[in-house]
């Protein structure tokens, strides 16, 4: 009997596990419906009768055993932290998990505070809130406390509703512009494509234009190509783009927030168009904004910190790039470096340096400017021949046939003796090159930036005096400069009045221009009106004004 029983039991075993293999299609009994429901994760439609659960799948089971809700993880009341490195002080609130405030300690604004990148006065999302450019999580992650844990210059921050996870990471270094972020946003154990963002304006409020200086940047490896986009590409909405990108972010006119994906990486970066105010403006404008990121959980670099070409090429080299010259680089960035090469080994101040610089430059012309001064003489000794010329022709409308007569003439007697008609413009030809590098140079430099000299507290603004003292020495400089250069009108009453008005006309110009442009161009004044002087005395110029002298009549009876 007790064999009969463990062979029945060895045969019933069998039974109860061989079965599934050959009846797969067999359901559960209906009365196993509660059980099945604690496995369920969502309810599934069917016939089930009322009062009863339907049976889930073998699979949908395994897989809610497999990916468990996360547990809540919230902060109780809103929290703000300070973190200080050698360069920064941000202060960060967990409500978001944002950055309320971004100090540049080593660059000051126009109080002496150090300079707050973050636009105070925008009533947009703060930079280190999130962006989701497919698919927005069912709870505003922007809106949440989240738990904020600060691990010397590590501060992380974490939220979950149980479906929705959020985690932020922000590492600092005590001495580098250059900072580490990471952005984990999960839905029901699924990866959220998200962009962590700077908008309502970002850098120096303070600069002409604020909301003009800004445009969000990306470098194209593909194109090899650096791409800057202003706020009107997204004035109907969102702008996105997507690709193999060595960093991409936000700048204004002197710095730069960029963020540098993993090599290889693809980068999504969306443009905003954010209307805000700033400290300095209580008018709106559109301010360009940046969210950048490379999938549900991010790992992005990021520097945040001045466009100084030194400091950039050692983070990136590309990087160097943002540091834009524009066209006219070929000679505005060679004549930054000089300018700052003197600056940093020799003279110690760029106000000085632009004046010595200036000086030189003026010199190396000067064998240009002798040849036009000559040219200027001779036009002046011509100008009784040319009057004799217009005396007759005085009656000749400008459309009659004989007009073009008198003018060949003219150019028959400049080519005689060798005079270049356009040969006064050569001093203002030879300026405007420099002029239009050194504009450069104080438009995008951050070294110019807060620059001293004398009673000038930055050589990148205007002077802050009621009376800007540099504009008016530098037309009366150009008034002195006009009385000492040779006449060439030959007595046209309405050109001589014309030329009066010359330098009040420079003068408005460059009222409103940088200090460090009004001086280089001050400097480039007295040095000519120095080269003039010397011309005038030196037998230079009796020499070219005899060479066009008609030759002398001889007397009856004499050869």
């Amino acid at each position: 009997m007790e064999l009969r029983l463990l062979l029945a039991f060895i045969l019933m075993g069998a039974v109860l596990f061989l079965t599934p293999y050959f009846y797969k299609t067999v359901a559960p009994p209906p009365k196993k419906g509660p059980v099945a429901a604690k496995t369920e994760p969502l309810p599934q439609p069917g016939n089930a009768a009322p009062g009863k659960t339907e049976p889930a799948p073998v699979e949908t089971s395994a897989a809610a055993v497999t990916e468990p809700a996360a547990p809540p993880v919230a902060a109780a009341n809103e929290q703000t932290q300070a973190i200080d490195t050698n360069l920064f002080r941000i202060t960060f609130s967990n409500k978001g998990g944002v950055v309320k405030s971004w100090l540049l300690k080593k660059y000051k604004a126009h109080s002496g505070a150090p300079l707050e990148l973050v636009n105070t006065a925008a009533k947009t999302e703060l930079p280190g809130s999130l962006y989701f450019p497919e698919h927005k999580p069912a709870v505003d992650v922007n809106q949440q406390l989240y738990r904020m844990d600060v691990d010397g210059l590590t501060v992380h921050f974490e939220f979950s509703n149980g479906s929705v996870v959020a985690r932020k990471t922000f590492q600092f270094s005590p001495s580098s512009y250059l900072l580490d972020v990471t952005t984990d946003v999960t839905e029901n154990g699924k990866p959220v494509a998200n962009e962590i963002v700077w908008r309502g304006g970002f850098g120096d409020m303070a600069v002409a234009n604020p909301a003009g200086a800004q445009q969000t940047l990306r470098f194209d490896v593909s194109e090899s190509k650096l791409i800057k986009t202003g706020a009107k590409v997204a004035k109907n909405g969102p702008a996105t783009v997507t690709g193999n990108y060595s960093f991409a972010g936000i700048e204004d006119q002197y710095f730069v927030a960029a963020f540098l994906p993993e090599r290889g990486t693809a980068v999504s970066m969306t443009t905003f168009s954010d209307q805000a105010a700033t400290p300095l403006e209580t008018k709106e404008l559109p301010f360009a904004g940046v969210g950048v990121g490379d999938g549900g959980a991010s790992h992005l670099s990021l520097y945040v910190g001045p466009k100084d070409i030194d400091t950039l090429r050692s983070v990136n080299p590309k990087l160097e790039q943002v540091v834009d010259f524009g066209w006219f680089s070929i000679l505005a960035k060679p004549l930054f470096l000089i300018v700052n090469f003197a600056t940093d080994h020799f003279i110690h101040n760029y106000g000085w340096s632009i004046i010595v610089v200036t000086i030189v430059l003026n010199f190396i012309l000067f064998p240009l400017k002798i040849t036009s001064m000559k040219s200027m003489k001779k036009m002046q000794a011509l100008q009784p021949q040319i009057s004799a010329i217009n005396d007759k022709y005085k009656n000749v409308s400008l459309r009659d046939p004989r007009k073009a007569e008198q003018n060949q003439e003219v150019m028959e007697l400049y080519k005689k003796h060798g005079v270049n008609p356009m040969g006064g413009c050569v001093p203002m030809l030879l300026q405007i090159p420099f002029f239009i590098a050194f504009y450069k140079v104080f438009s995008v430099s951050v070294e110019m930036r807060g620059a001293h000299w004398l009673w000038v507290t930055d050589l990148s603004q205007p002077e802050t005096l009621a009376i800007r003292i540099l504009p008016i020495i530098m037309v009366v400089s150009q008034f002195v400069m006009q009385k000492m250069t040779p006449t060439t009108t030959g007595g046209d009453p309405s050109q001589q009045k014309m030329m009066q008005f010359m330098p009040l006309i420079f003068g408005f110009m460059f009222y409103n221009l940088s200090s460090g442009l009004v001086l280089y161009y001050l400097t480039s004044n007295l040095v000519g009106v120095a080269q003039q002087l010397f011309f005038n005395r030196t037998s230079l110029a009796a020499v070219a004004a005899q060479s066009v002298q008609p030759p002398k009549k001889k007397k009856d009876g004499k050869k």
